[in-house]
């Protein structure tokens, strides 16, 4: 089992604004990848994709991904296991994203990457991938707006965020799935928050085989 802690925070290198590989081409080789290579990902890599999921891109700390509203309802964490980055001393735990000052802060210490496989319907490869990107929702800072046509907005936002990060990790030459099916409250306790966070995807991400 892990235990919470909240002094580490670990800055982020910057993010990239420009690749080696087009809009289009990332597209066209978009595909849901269930296998990853045994290999760890690189600290810029996990940047990169955080940054593409809710990373600040314009002063006014408007993001990457569009919100009804800039309400912005969504929180990352990210599921890291031992030996999950190349040459990185990062202790395997769940990180929460903290897009104003593009870090992880760790959340919960220990690999939980077996456990929230487990939550997710006994789905192998969410364990055996070096990392998993959890995207979770408050409803209410949007439905506060929106009434509760903002139910609606959020799963909107969550669908722009998840094909952000496709695209991005096809873009890095590695490889994701949206995945849905899983036990919300089991994925709450997994990652260990409050009841007003719910779950709604999990996104493994790693070198394809």
């Amino acid at each position: 089992m892990g235990y919470k802690i909240h002094q580490i925070e670990i800055k982020l290198p910057p993010p990239l604004l420009k690749g080696k590989t087009s809009l289009e081409e990332a597209i066209a080789k978009r595909r849901s990848v269930r296998r990853y290579k045994p290999e760890p990902l690189t600290l810029s890599q996990v940047s990169q994709i955080l940054w593409s999921a809710q990373g600040i891109t314009e002063a006014g700390k408007l993001r990457s991904a569009p919100s009804a509203g800039a309400t912005y309802p969504l929180e990352i964490f990210v599921v890291i296991g031992k030996q999950s980055l190349t040459n990185e001393e990062l202790p395997a735990g769940i990180y929460h994203y903290e897009m104003n000052s593009h870090s992880l802060r760790l959340h919960l210490q220990g690999d939980f990457r077996l456990d929230l496989a487990r939550a997710a319907l006994d789905q192998g490869f969410i364990a055996s991938a070096p990392a998993d990107i959890v995207i979770c929702a408050l409803y209410q800072r949007t439905c506060y707006t929106c009434g509760k046509r903002g139910e609606r907005y959020v799963h909107m936002e969550v669908g722009h965020v998840g094909e952000n990060i496709h695209l991005q990790a096809v873009a890095l030459g590695l490889a994701t799935v949206e995945v849905g099916a899983f036990h919300d409250e089991e994925v709450r306790k997994v990652l260990a928050v409050e009841e007003e966070i719910k779950p709604l995807y999990i996104m493994p991400v790693g070198k394809p085989r």
